[in-house]
């Protein structure tokens, strides 16, 4: 019987306590399409009209021209993720207080697509960074 109610105990104090990684994949939401490098490599294609890219992509940032009057598109994203963790212990009597962690990063994505004067992609670059 003793031994049932520490392993019941011990159970109890444990699942109190869940690592920072745990907590920031539960905030975490990549469910959406969102633009990424591999998604600009697999589906941007030179020759591809600006319908299909605007459709791929949505709608750029700033749209301009060249010295030739030729469309550039640019896309800039600017993603920052705030994860904050905290575990209270199961047996608020055997700890004081509780733990937790908290993380900050940013990330960004620049894309430039160039098009030729029928509207089809010429060329285009991508820049990714994180912090």
């Amino acid at each position: 019987m003793k031994i049932k109610a520490v392993i019941l105990g011990m159970v109890f104090i444990l699942s109190g306590c869940a690592p920072a990684t745990f907590h920031r994949q539960q905030v975490r939401d990549d469910s959406g399409e969102r633009i990424t490098v591999g998604r600009v490599q697999k589906e941007i294609k030179v020759g591809m009209s600006s319908a299909k890219v605007a459709e791929i992509l949505g709608a750029p940032n700033v749209v301009t021209t060249d010295e030739e009057r030729r469309e550039v598109w640019i896309y800039d994203k600017i993603a920052t993720d705030i994860v904050y963790s905290q575990s209270n212990a199961g047996l608020k009597f055997l700890t004081s207080g509780s733990a937790g962690a908290s993380s900050t990063s940013q990330r960004t994505l620049t894309i430039i697509i160039k098009f030729d004067k029928e509207g089809k992609v010429r060329d285009f670059a991508y820049h990714a960074s994180q912090f």
